[in-house]
């Protein structure tokens, strides 16, 4: 059985993939690498061959794994390589090697955006409610009730402890690990500085994130809207910040930084604004949600990167 999480105008089919990663992280370099592999042979199928890995320079085990990457991030698929692939890490892209922080927040919002490929990292953001616990007990043993209940099929736990052990390690800022290594220092997600130590607990990290544009989040926000209700001109702040699946569950940010991140864009972006609707605060934006999210990216990386 494929779970249906139904939103009015919205089904997200959550797909049961664990542990796909090889227990690695996504490393610098990895999905560049793997996107212009599968560019060049203009074929996903580029993975197939006997010497995919040393085509890349790693051994059969990362190759796996940044196929799976690539694919969890939604940089390709089965024909080749995605729009948002080229949009983002193709030859005139918006940022080919992941040098601002803010294509890693894209890239966090596509792993978990539909259709999720990542369980483990969709459950942990979306579903699991509590702010500090232990990967290997509280999110392992909610993770596992989740899946008991969610799929006919009963998923292997040495599998849903790799996929805990995989995301904790991938997210943990590298200031809260109790000890760097090779792993560590490679995952670039930790940039992201979502999770962090509270005593000998792990708690994400709620509220504003430095590193994290307005324009990044609008757009983000924009996309959301585009996905629930495609014909829609305005969303509830609720729905963009505490909905199953919202932009706010996926960055961990507060009403006051969605709040200013409209504002702020709103200031030269008319089409978009903060508005107030029988004390209800929601996006309000004239033109379709998704086409002015692709106009706000443009904006922020020509902008930037001039």
């Amino acid at each position: 059985m494929i779970r249906q999480l139904v939103i009015p105008n919205y089904t997200n089919q959550l797909t049961p993939v664990f542990a796909r990663h090889e227990t690695f992280a996504p490393r610098f370099g990895w999905l560049k690498k793997g996107f212009d592999a599968v560019s060049e042979a203009k074929s996903s199928d580029f993975f197939l061959r006997d010497d995919a890995h040393i085509s890349l320079g790693v051994g059969k085990n990362m190759a796996k794994s940044i196929r799976y990457w690539c694919r969890a991030f939604k940089l390709i698929d089965d024909k080749g390589t995605t729009e948002f692939g080229d949009q983002l890490l193709g030859e005139y892209g918006y940022d080919p090697y992941l040098e601002d922080p803010n294509s890693l927040w894209l890239l966090h919002w596509h792993l978990l955006k539909s259709d999720c490929l990542a369980t483990a990292w969709y459950f942990t953001f979306f579903e699991f409610r509590k702010v500090e616990f232990k990967a290997d007990e509280s999110l392992f043993f909610d993770l596992r009730a989740f899946c008991e209940t969610t799929f006919d099929s009963r998923i292997a736990e040495s599998s849903l402890k790799k996929d805990t052990s995989c995301l904790v390690r991938m997210y943990l800022s590298q200031n809260d690990h109790k000890r760097l290594n090779e792993d560590n220092l490679d995952s670039p997600f930790s940039e992201l500085n979502l999770l962090g130590r509270v005593g000998t607990n792990l708690a994400f990290n709620v509220g504003r994130k430095p590193n994290l544009s307005p324009e990044i989040l609008v757009a983000v926000c924009l996309d959301y809207a585009e996905m629930i209700s495609p014909n829609t001109q305005t969303i509830a702040l609720n729905r963009l910040l505490y909905e199953v699946g919202s932009p706010g569950m996926a960055f961990k940010i507060t009403a006051s930084v969605l709040c200013d991140a409209i504002a702020h864009v709103s200031q030269y972006h008319k089409n978009i604004v903060l508005a107030d609707s029988a004390n209800i605060l929601q996006m309000s934006f004239q033109g379709g949600a998704g086409t002015l999210s692709k106009r706000l990216l443009n904006h922020y990386y020509n902008s930037s990167h001039a």
